[in-house]
């Protein structure tokens, strides 16, 4: 493998039974569906403290690795560290996935480098790596309506009624981070303005 022909995907939430399906565990899930997409489960990979599924998005197509951590979000730093030594990778080949308080329900966004924004898994990241060089693909959650506590609100699972627009959300972060891998970050970013502005002029 060639540093080029490879991305790292790290989808970011708490692990265990009780987080599984939460707004905090959005990134996780979108690990997931990339991993149904390559066709090959998540298995843990030794010394790394983090699941792995690898594949080629397409034939002859660059090699996507989607992990899972096995700690907790704001330990976050380490397992990522531990994954791109194992692969040799660098950190400009890193997709950090993450949920977003801060974007609309159903939204994506990407973008390469940039802070935290709060968030404690990416300010882990940055001060394990010493570096911001990875691009954030960021999972819009919202913010909770009245006066809920966003704490609660992120570890609460989603209604009936917000699955399917959810399962949308998943499928368009996978659909971009295959172009990412592919293409490169603006081919992505051009990719959903013109799925966004689409989706305007039919409604």
């Amino acid at each position: 493998m060639t540093q080029s022909d490879v991305w790292l995907v790290v989808g970011l939430g708490n692990p265990g039974s009780e987080y599984a399906g939460t707004r905090h565990s959005a990134g996780r899930m979108v690990s997931e569906e990339l991993a149904r997409r390559l066709g090959a489960p998540l298995r843990r990979l030794k010394g790394t403290h983090a699941h792995i599924a690898e594949g080629r998005v397409s034939l002859g197509g660059p090699r996507l690795i989607a992990a899972e951590l096995d700690s907790f979000m704001n330990l976050s730093g380490g397992p990522t560290k531990a994954l791109l030594n194992h692969f040799r990778l660098r950190p400009d080949r890193l997709a950090v996935v993450r949920d977003d308080l801060d974007l609309p329900f159903g939204e994506v966004r990407l973008r390469q480098g940039g802070g935290h924004g709060g968030h404690n898994g990416v300010r882990d990241i940055i001060a394990q790596l010493g570096s911001r060089d990875f691009c954030q693909v960021r999972c819009g959650i919202g913010r909770p309506q009245g006066r809920q506590d966003p704490a609660d609100f992120v570890l609460s699972r989603y209604s009936a009624a917000e699955r399917p627009i959810l399962t949308a959300q998943l499928s368009l972060a996978a659909d971009l981070i295959e172009i990412l891998a592919g293409e490169g970050i603006q081919a992505a970013q051009q990719e959903y303005h013109r799925r966004t502005e689409a989706g305007k002029a039919r409604s």
